[in-house]
Protein backbone atom coordinates (compact mmCIF):
# COMPACT_ATOMS: atom_id res chain seq x y z
CA UNK A 1 0.00 0.00 0.00
CA UNK A 2 2.77 2.26 0.66
CA UNK A 3 4.88 1.77 -2.67
CA UNK A 4 1.39 2.51 -4.53
CA UNK A 5 1.00 5.69 -2.20
CA UNK A 6 4.64 6.57 -2.93
CA UNK A 7 4.00 5.55 -6.85
CA UNK A 8 1.05 7.47 -7.12
CA UNK A 9 3.13 10.81 -5.91
CA UNK A 10 5.48 10.41 -7.73
CA UNK A 11 3.27 10.14 -11.22
CA UNK A 12 2.17 13.52 -9.69
CA UNK A 13 4.91 15.23 -10.67
CA UNK A 14 4.58 14.78 -14.78
CA UNK A 15 0.88 16.12 -14.39
CA UNK A 16 0.21 19.21 -16.18
CA UNK A 17 -2.71 21.50 -14.94
CA UNK A 18 -4.21 24.06 -17.85
CA UNK A 19 -6.80 26.61 -16.89
CA UNK A 20 -10.76 25.31 -17.37
CA UNK A 21 -13.38 28.48 -17.77
CA UNK A 22 -16.39 27.30 -15.92
CA UNK A 23 -19.20 30.32 -16.44
CA UNK A 24 -21.08 29.77 -13.01
CA UNK A 25 -24.89 31.26 -13.45
CA UNK A 26 -24.88 32.54 -9.89
CA UNK A 27 -26.13 36.19 -9.29
CA UNK A 28 -24.50 36.35 -5.72
CA UNK A 29 -21.31 35.24 -6.63
CA UNK A 30 -21.55 37.24 -9.86
CA UNK A 31 -22.73 40.52 -8.07
CA UNK A 32 -19.37 39.99 -5.44
CA UNK A 33 -17.06 39.66 -8.42
CA UNK A 34 -18.07 43.29 -9.81
CA UNK A 35 -18.17 44.65 -6.67
CA UNK A 36 -14.47 44.20 -6.04
CA UNK A 37 -13.74 45.37 -9.93
CA UNK A 38 -15.57 48.62 -9.22
CA UNK A 39 -14.13 48.56 -5.96
CA UNK A 40 -10.76 48.16 -7.49
CA UNK A 41 -11.18 50.37 -10.16
CA UNK A 42 -12.23 53.04 -7.76
CA UNK A 43 -9.14 52.79 -5.78
CA UNK A 44 -7.24 53.04 -8.54
CA UNK A 45 -8.25 55.95 -10.05
CA UNK A 46 -9.60 57.63 -7.10
CA UNK A 47 -6.90 57.63 -4.66
CA UNK A 48 -3.73 56.47 -6.56
CA UNK A 49 -4.51 58.77 -9.26
CA UNK A 50 -6.71 61.79 -8.07
CA UNK A 51 -5.54 62.43 -4.34
CA UNK A 52 -2.01 60.43 -4.18
CA UNK A 53 -1.01 61.53 -7.84
CA UNK A 54 0.21 58.31 -8.65
CA UNK A 55 0.66 58.97 -12.53
CA UNK A 56 3.78 61.72 -11.24
CA UNK A 57 7.14 61.18 -10.47
CA UNK A 58 7.72 62.69 -7.32
CA UNK A 59 10.98 64.47 -5.73
CA UNK A 60 10.93 65.50 -2.35
CA UNK A 61 15.30 66.30 -1.87
CA UNK A 62 13.75 69.80 -2.01
CA UNK A 63 16.74 72.25 -2.13
CA UNK A 64 16.33 76.24 -0.73
CA UNK A 65 17.12 78.92 0.60
CA UNK A 66 15.19 81.75 3.06
CA UNK A 67 15.94 85.35 3.56
CA UNK A 68 14.75 87.24 6.20
CA UNK A 69 14.22 90.49 6.28
CA UNK A 70 12.61 92.97 9.45
CA UNK A 71 11.35 96.34 9.50
CA UNK A 72 10.32 98.90 11.95
CA UNK A 73 11.46 101.22 15.10
CA UNK A 74 11.00 100.82 19.06
CA UNK A 75 11.75 103.30 21.89
CA UNK A 76 12.43 102.88 25.19
CA UNK A 77 13.27 105.13 28.11
CA UNK A 78 15.23 103.13 31.05
CA UNK A 79 16.56 104.25 34.08
CA UNK A 80 19.97 102.69 32.69
CA UNK A 81 20.30 104.06 29.04
CA UNK A 82 17.59 106.77 29.21
CA UNK A 83 14.99 107.53 25.81
CA UNK A 84 16.38 105.55 23.41
CA UNK A 85 15.22 104.59 19.71
CA UNK A 86 16.02 101.15 18.28
CA UNK A 87 16.01 100.40 14.35
CA UNK A 88 16.57 97.01 13.25
CA UNK A 89 20.47 97.63 13.39
CA UNK A 90 20.01 97.40 17.37
CA UNK A 91 17.46 94.60 17.96
CA UNK A 92 17.80 92.16 15.02
CA UNK A 93 20.81 89.46 15.74
CA UNK A 94 22.42 88.44 13.27
CA UNK A 95 21.91 91.83 10.77
CA UNK A 96 21.85 89.66 7.79
CA UNK A 97 19.01 87.25 8.40
CA UNK A 98 18.95 83.50 7.05
CA UNK A 99 16.98 80.78 8.23
CA UNK A 100 17.69 81.58 11.95
CA UNK A 101 17.04 84.84 13.36
CA UNK A 102 16.49 86.62 16.24
CA UNK A 103 14.32 89.90 17.12
CA UNK A 104 15.65 91.35 20.70
CA UNK A 105 12.33 92.60 22.68
CA UNK A 106 13.68 93.16 26.48
CA UNK A 107 17.12 93.51 27.58
CA UNK A 108 19.01 94.16 31.14
CA UNK A 109 21.90 96.41 30.82
CA UNK A 110 24.55 96.90 33.55
CA UNK A 111 26.59 99.96 32.16
CA UNK A 112 30.07 101.14 32.63
CA UNK A 113 31.51 97.95 34.00
CA UNK A 114 35.09 97.33 34.93
CA UNK A 115 37.94 94.85 35.51
CA UNK A 116 38.18 95.22 39.67
CA UNK A 117 36.87 93.35 42.77
CA UNK A 118 33.48 94.05 43.90
CA UNK A 119 30.77 91.78 45.91
CA UNK A 120 29.26 88.81 43.96
CA UNK A 121 25.35 88.80 43.22
CA UNK A 122 23.69 87.63 46.82
CA UNK A 123 21.18 85.38 44.28
CA UNK A 124 23.88 83.32 43.59
CA UNK A 125 24.08 80.26 46.45
CA UNK A 126 27.83 79.75 46.53
CA UNK A 127 28.65 83.57 47.00
CA UNK A 128 26.97 83.72 50.51
CA UNK A 129 29.50 83.82 53.48
CA UNK A 130 29.26 84.35 57.22
CA UNK A 131 33.48 84.43 57.58
CA UNK A 132 36.48 84.81 55.44
CA UNK A 133 36.68 81.03 55.46
CA UNK A 134 33.66 80.44 53.61
CA UNK A 135 35.44 82.62 50.19
CA UNK A 136 38.24 80.65 49.56
CA UNK A 137 41.03 82.81 47.16
CA UNK A 138 41.30 81.99 43.91
CA UNK A 139 38.11 80.27 43.76
CA UNK A 140 35.73 80.44 40.89
CA UNK A 141 32.07 80.93 42.18
CA UNK A 142 29.41 78.24 40.72
CA UNK A 143 27.35 79.56 38.29
CA UNK A 144 29.04 83.08 39.12
CA UNK A 145 30.47 86.17 37.56
CA UNK A 146 34.19 86.08 39.04
CA UNK A 147 36.73 84.12 41.09
CA UNK A 148 37.10 84.77 45.13
CA UNK A 149 39.12 86.95 46.75
CA UNK A 150 38.91 85.42 49.96
CA UNK A 151 37.27 88.14 52.00
CA UNK A 152 33.60 88.36 52.45
CA UNK A 153 31.63 91.40 52.59
CA UNK A 154 28.96 92.26 55.04
CA UNK A 155 26.39 94.96 55.50
CA UNK A 156 27.03 96.52 58.73
CA UNK A 157 23.76 94.60 60.56
CA UNK A 158 23.54 91.70 58.90
CA UNK A 159 25.57 88.52 59.75
CA UNK A 160 25.47 86.83 56.17
CA UNK A 161 27.27 88.58 53.51
CA UNK A 162 28.90 87.61 50.00
CA UNK A 163 32.10 87.10 48.96
CA UNK A 164 34.59 89.01 47.15
CA UNK A 165 35.06 88.12 43.57
CA UNK A 166 37.80 89.85 40.67
CA UNK A 167 35.10 90.27 37.93
CA UNK A 168 33.78 92.87 35.51
CA UNK A 169 32.25 95.31 38.05
CA UNK A 170 29.63 95.81 39.39
CA UNK A 171 28.20 92.56 38.17
CA UNK A 172 24.95 91.65 36.34
CA UNK A 173 21.70 92.27 38.25
CA UNK A 174 19.82 89.21 38.91
CA UNK A 175 15.84 90.24 38.74
CA UNK A 176 13.60 89.76 36.59
CA UNK A 177 13.34 92.27 33.35
CA UNK A 178 10.41 94.93 33.89
CA UNK A 179 7.99 95.89 31.12
CA UNK A 180 7.39 99.66 29.99
CA UNK A 181 5.30 98.81 27.24
CA UNK A 182 1.99 99.24 27.45
CA UNK A 183 -0.25 96.38 25.96
CA UNK A 184 -2.04 97.47 22.74
CA UNK A 185 -3.89 95.94 19.92
CA UNK A 186 -3.26 99.09 17.35
CA UNK A 187 -1.62 97.71 14.35
CA UNK A 188 -2.43 100.90 12.06
CA UNK A 189 1.03 101.60 11.75
CA UNK A 190 1.12 98.51 8.91
CA UNK A 191 1.10 100.29 5.72
CA UNK A 192 1.43 97.02 3.61
CA UNK A 193 -0.53 93.61 3.20
CA UNK A 194 -0.19 90.81 6.12
CA UNK A 195 -0.78 87.29 6.44
CA UNK A 196 -3.87 86.43 7.24
CA UNK A 197 -6.27 83.56 6.41
CA UNK A 198 -7.65 86.17 3.73
CA UNK A 199 -4.11 86.67 2.36
CA UNK A 200 -2.40 83.46 3.25
CA UNK A 201 0.39 84.42 0.30
CA UNK A 202 1.10 87.49 1.57
CA UNK A 203 5.37 86.86 2.84
CA UNK A 204 5.05 89.77 5.14
CA UNK A 205 3.96 89.08 9.24
CA UNK A 206 3.45 90.90 12.06
CA UNK A 207 5.15 89.11 15.57
CA UNK A 208 2.22 89.50 17.42
CA UNK A 209 0.52 87.14 14.88
CA UNK A 210 3.22 84.61 14.68
CA UNK A 211 3.64 84.52 18.33
CA UNK A 212 -0.49 83.80 19.16
CA UNK A 213 -0.93 81.67 15.92
CA UNK A 214 1.99 79.54 18.13
CA UNK A 215 -0.32 79.64 20.60
CA UNK A 216 1.71 81.95 22.57
CA UNK A 217 0.97 84.91 24.62
CA UNK A 218 3.23 88.15 22.74
CA UNK A 219 3.99 90.56 26.05
CA UNK A 220 4.64 87.13 28.15
CA UNK A 221 7.18 85.92 25.43
CA UNK A 222 8.19 89.83 24.64
CA UNK A 223 9.43 89.41 28.10
CA UNK A 224 11.38 86.38 28.78
CA UNK A 225 11.97 85.32 24.73
CA UNK A 226 11.35 81.98 23.46
CA UNK A 227 11.97 80.00 20.47
CA UNK A 228 8.98 79.89 17.63
CA UNK A 229 9.47 77.62 14.61
CA UNK A 230 7.99 78.80 11.28
CA UNK A 231 7.43 76.06 8.72
CA UNK A 232 6.83 76.72 5.22
CA UNK A 233 5.72 73.42 3.08
CA UNK A 234 5.69 73.53 -0.57
CA UNK A 235 3.67 71.36 -2.08
CA UNK A 236 3.79 71.94 -6.27
CA UNK A 237 2.51 69.89 -9.13
CA UNK A 238 4.28 70.89 -12.11
CA UNK A 239 1.90 70.08 -14.57
CA UNK A 240 0.10 73.10 -13.56
CA UNK A 241 0.90 76.64 -14.08
CA UNK A 242 4.08 78.28 -11.76
CA UNK A 243 1.49 80.17 -10.30
CA UNK A 244 -0.27 76.93 -8.82
CA UNK A 245 2.62 77.02 -6.72
CA UNK A 246 2.19 78.09 -3.64
CA UNK A 247 3.82 77.97 -0.04
CA UNK A 248 1.89 77.11 3.34
CA UNK A 249 2.74 78.50 6.63
CA UNK A 250 2.48 77.25 9.52
CA UNK A 251 3.78 78.06 13.55
CA UNK A 252 4.93 76.12 16.15
CA UNK A 253 6.25 77.33 19.77
CA UNK A 254 10.11 75.18 20.32
CA UNK A 255 10.67 76.09 23.64
CA UNK A 256 9.52 75.29 27.33
CA UNK A 257 6.84 78.02 27.77
CA UNK A 258 6.15 76.68 31.24
CA UNK A 259 8.47 78.81 33.61
CA UNK A 260 7.74 76.49 36.57
CA UNK A 261 8.61 73.18 35.25
CA UNK A 262 11.61 74.50 33.08
CA UNK A 263 14.86 75.94 34.54
CA UNK A 264 15.26 77.99 32.40
CA UNK A 265 12.23 79.27 30.45
CA UNK A 266 12.57 81.47 27.32
CA UNK A 267 15.17 82.66 25.16
CA UNK A 268 17.87 85.25 26.06
CA UNK A 269 21.86 85.59 25.91
CA UNK A 270 24.50 88.02 26.64
CA UNK A 271 26.76 90.55 24.74
CA UNK A 272 29.08 93.43 25.57
CA UNK A 273 30.07 96.61 24.19
CA UNK A 274 33.81 97.55 25.29
CA UNK A 275 35.45 101.12 24.89
CA UNK A 276 38.80 102.32 26.88
CA UNK A 277 38.73 105.75 28.81
CA UNK A 278 41.44 108.38 27.98
CA UNK A 279 43.89 106.69 30.89
CA UNK A 280 43.37 103.31 28.46
CA UNK A 281 41.70 101.37 30.86
CA UNK A 282 39.04 99.14 29.38
CA UNK A 283 35.60 98.86 30.43
CA UNK A 284 32.14 97.96 29.24
CA UNK A 285 28.52 98.04 28.67
CA UNK A 286 26.98 94.45 29.35
CA UNK A 287 23.89 93.57 27.95
CA UNK A 288 21.20 90.54 28.72
CA UNK A 289 18.86 90.37 25.94
CA UNK A 290 15.71 88.65 25.75
CA UNK A 291 13.45 88.31 22.36
CA UNK A 292 12.44 85.71 20.69
CA UNK A 293 14.25 83.24 18.16
CA UNK A 294 12.82 82.30 15.06
CA UNK A 295 13.60 78.57 13.15
CA UNK A 296 12.14 78.97 9.43
CA UNK A 297 11.97 75.31 8.21
CA UNK A 298 11.68 74.30 4.73
CA UNK A 299 10.51 71.24 3.12
CA UNK A 300 8.12 70.12 0.34
CA UNK A 301 7.57 67.83 -2.85
CA UNK A 302 7.26 68.19 -6.72
CA UNK A 303 5.64 66.04 -9.12
CA UNK A 304 5.57 65.82 -12.55
CA UNK A 305 3.82 63.10 -14.89
CA UNK A 306 5.77 60.42 -15.85
CA UNK A 307 5.14 57.13 -18.30
CA UNK A 308 7.16 54.86 -15.89
CA UNK A 309 5.22 54.99 -12.17
CA UNK A 310 1.78 55.71 -14.19
CA UNK A 311 2.35 52.10 -16.11
CA UNK A 312 3.58 49.89 -12.77
CA UNK A 313 0.40 51.54 -10.97
CA UNK A 314 -1.95 50.19 -13.73
CA UNK A 315 -0.04 46.92 -13.45
CA UNK A 316 -0.85 46.80 -9.83
CA UNK A 317 -4.50 47.98 -10.28
CA UNK A 318 -4.64 44.62 -13.08
CA UNK A 319 -3.25 42.05 -10.33
CA UNK A 320 -5.62 43.82 -7.82
CA UNK A 321 -8.52 42.76 -10.71
CA UNK A 322 -7.04 38.74 -10.47
CA UNK A 323 -7.11 39.09 -6.64
CA UNK A 324 -10.93 39.88 -6.71
CA UNK A 325 -11.39 36.60 -9.32
CA UNK A 326 -9.43 34.54 -6.77
CA UNK A 327 -11.63 35.55 -4.11
CA UNK A 328 -14.83 35.20 -5.67
CA UNK A 329 -13.34 31.74 -6.48
CA UNK A 330 -13.00 30.96 -3.44
CA UNK A 331 -16.33 32.07 -2.35
CA UNK A 332 -17.87 29.77 -5.20
CA UNK A 333 -15.67 26.91 -4.26
CA UNK A 334 -15.72 26.26 -0.55
CA UNK A 335 -18.25 29.11 0.81
CA UNK A 336 -21.72 28.43 -0.43
CA UNK A 337 -24.19 25.15 -0.15
CA UNK A 338 -23.06 23.93 -3.87
CA UNK A 339 -19.67 24.59 -3.79
CA UNK A 340 -19.13 20.49 -4.25
CA UNK A 341 -21.28 20.45 -7.73
CA UNK A 342 -19.37 23.87 -8.88
CA UNK A 343 -16.19 22.32 -7.30
CA UNK A 344 -16.23 19.31 -9.75
CA UNK A 345 -17.10 21.40 -12.73
CA UNK A 346 -14.02 23.34 -11.92
CA UNK A 347 -11.56 21.11 -11.76
CA UNK A 348 -11.90 17.83 -13.94
CA UNK A 349 -9.12 14.37 -14.45
CA UNK A 350 -8.26 13.54 -17.27
CA UNK A 351 -6.13 10.28 -17.92
CA UNK A 352 -5.10 9.24 -21.53
CA UNK A 353 -5.39 4.80 -21.07
CA UNK A 354 -7.68 5.01 -24.05
CA UNK A 355 -7.21 5.83 -28.18
CA UNK A 356 -11.01 6.68 -28.58
CA UNK A 357 -11.38 9.61 -30.90
CA UNK A 358 -12.68 12.64 -30.01
CA UNK A 359 -14.31 13.78 -33.11
CA UNK A 360 -18.18 13.29 -32.46
CA UNK A 361 -19.10 16.01 -29.37
CA UNK A 362 -22.26 15.28 -27.26
CA UNK A 363 -25.52 17.74 -28.01
CA UNK A 364 -24.19 20.59 -25.60
CA UNK A 365 -21.30 20.73 -27.37
CA UNK A 366 -19.03 19.31 -24.70
CA UNK A 367 -17.30 15.82 -25.09
CA UNK A 368 -18.28 12.84 -23.73
CA UNK A 369 -16.80 11.30 -20.62
CA UNK A 370 -15.87 8.57 -22.88
CA UNK A 371 -14.06 10.73 -25.97
CA UNK A 372 -12.42 12.56 -22.73
CA UNK A 373 -10.66 8.73 -21.77
CA UNK A 374 -9.24 8.95 -25.07
CA UNK A 375 -6.72 11.78 -24.32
Amino acid sequence: MGQVAWKALFLSLFDYKTEKYVIAKNKKVGVLYRVVQLSVLAYLVGWVFVVKKGYQDTDTSLQSSVITKLKGVAFTNTSELGERLWDVADYVIPPQGESVFFVMTNLIVTPNQRQATCPESASIPDALCHRDKDCLEGEAVVAGNGVKTGRCLKDRDSTRGTCEILAWCPVEKRSKPKMNVLATDNESYLKTCRYSAEHPYCPIFVLGNIVRWAGGNFQEMALGGGVIGIQIEWNCDLDKAPSECNPHYSFSRLDNKSAETSISSGYNFRFAKYYRDAEGVDYRTLIKAYGIRFDVMVNGKAGKFNIIPTIINISSGLALMGAGAFFCDLVLLYLIKKSNFYRGKKYEEVKSNSRKSLSSPTPNGNQSPDQLGGL
